[in-house]
């Protein structure tokens, strides 16, 4: 059964837009008015002045990766990052610790690991999922490069980025 909807009847104004124009005009004569007396600043001189004072709490920069304080790396090599990734940009290459090494229960470590920055996507799923605090989103919105391979962070890179974290890391707790 189809429903009826009854049109609203339209003045003669309405019907030929007059008063919305007007008050369009209105709100851009408003704007450029404190322009013009410099009560609103529109454009940021980008290299001199940046947004990283006032970034909100939630903002999602670059992933990097970080150690720990006494820097060894946190990065467990469980892929998790990469299986999680909607874009692929992550790439991991395990390799196992060997046995004589006094962390040999960890079993495995990153040997090789990229991201392309200019497939992903900040949406913070890879730090969302990593079980050991290895990867995080800085507050960083630069991120350039003249080529495609500048643009692929390796393992290096990421921990020069990623700087350090302190806190409990799984991987190095003696009781685990």
């Amino acid at each position: 059964m189809a429903y009826v909807v009854e049109r609203p009847k339209l003045s003669l104004a309405e019907k030929l837009y007059f008063p919305s124009i007007l008050k369009g005009l209105k709100i851009t004569l408003g704007h450029f008015i404190r322009l013009m007396r410099g009560r609103t600043k529109v454009t940021m001189q980008y290299p001199e002045e940046k947004w990283d004072a006032s970034l909100p709490a939630h903002y999602r920069g670059a992933p990097t990766l970080v150690t720990d304080e006494v820097g060894r790396e946190r990065c467990v090599a469980c892929q998790l990052c990469e299986f999680i990734c909607p874009p692929r940009a992550i790439t991991i290459t395990p390799e196992q610790i060997p046995s004589e090494d006094k962390w040999a229960k960890v079993e495995k470590r990153p040997r090789e690991f990229k991201i392309d920055m200019i497939r992903c996507i900040y949406c913070g799923m890879c730090e969302e999922v990593c079980p050991e605090q290895a990867i995080y989103l800085r507050k960083d919105y630069a991120i350039t490069g003249t080529t495609r391979e500048e643009m692929v962070h390796d393992k290096k890179r990421l921990y020069e980025l990623g700087g350090v974290r302190e806190g409990l890391v799984n991987k190095w707790n003696e009781l685990k």
